[in-house]
């Protein structure tokens, strides 16, 4: 009886244990396939791209370069448009990818904006400054936790708050804008403070801004439209501060209008 006992007992044992082998042996399975995957090279260099641009933009502002700072934004909003973009085309969407984008934004959209704004005026205003600055960072980086967590659940249609990199390209647009035109961010501190404080603040807003992606851009349109994306074209070509800053502007400033137009009625 008792030989009989122990055996049971092993047998037991070996059942129990089978589960565990089981899942040790598919961790290693998924550990090395993870190692095999690697990650995709064409979106996370677009991605490499836009963190590059962003990080030069900083580099450029602290040498007082502020028109080649606020190009280098610009630069990266292309280059962060494009790698989703090209990641859906080529089916090399990833986990990575999405997280790598993110960081790569917060620093071209969230870190280096509030650098140039610092740099180039608010640092005349000694600590209202900085905390403006990093009222703006904070703002961004609150903004990409929001979306992160929000991707798949939202309307598409519309964004919650103002885009990190239209915010961005609103405040180095008008850098951009004054730089050219030879006025100083000395001379406009307050300003400046106030288009910085409400970019970071719109961003975490629930204020609406149309997304765009509801656009078919498959199917057929008027003449017309190819006529004023050329005229368009133009306008930057000529005056690309100027052009680049009032369609930033212009969207930055529909959304809150939109929002209390919105207010006005439901009072009504």
């Amino acid at each position: 009886m008792d030989n009989n006992t122990s055996n049971d007992d092993n047998n037991d044992a070996k059942i129990d244990n089978q589960p565990d082998k089981a899942i040790e042996e598919f961790e290693q399975k998924d550990q090395k396939s993870a190692k095999r995957r690697g990650i995709y090279l064409l979106p996370n260099s677009l991605t490499t791209g836009a963190l590059f641009a962003g990080f030069y933009a900083v580099i450029a502002a602290m040498n007082g370069q502020f028109e080649g700072a606020a190009l280098a934004i610009f630069i990266a909003m292309i280059l962060d448009g494009l790698d989703g973009r090209v990641a859906r085309m080529t089916n090399t969407q990833s986990d990575f990818g999405a997280e790598y984008d993110s960081l790569s934004d917060m620093i071209s959209f969230g870190i280096a904006p509030a650098l140039i704004m610092y740099t180039w005026s608010l640092s005349t205003l000694g600590k209202i400054g900085w905390i403006a600055s990093f009222i703006y960072v904070v703002g961004a980086a609150l903004r990409l936790a929001r979306f992160n967590t929000q991707v798949g659940h939202a309307d598409k249609r519309y964004f919650q708050g103002l885009a990190s990199p239209a915010a961005a390209g609103f405040l180095v647009g008008f850098v951009w804008l004054c730089s050219e035109n030879g006025i100083s961010g000395e001379s406009l501190s307050y300003l400046v403070l106030l288009f910085t404080v409400g970019a970071g603040l719109l961003m975490v807003s629930t204020v609406k801004y149309r997304s765009f992606k509801d656009l078919d851009l498959k199917n057929k349109v008027p003449f017309v439209s190819i006529l004023i994306m050329v005229l368009i074209f133009v306008s930057i070509v000529y005056q690309p501060p100027l052009i680049l800053f009032s369609i930033f502007a212009l969207y930055t400033f529909s959304g809150l209008l939109g929002y209390i137009i919105r207010k006005f009625r439901k009072l009504k």
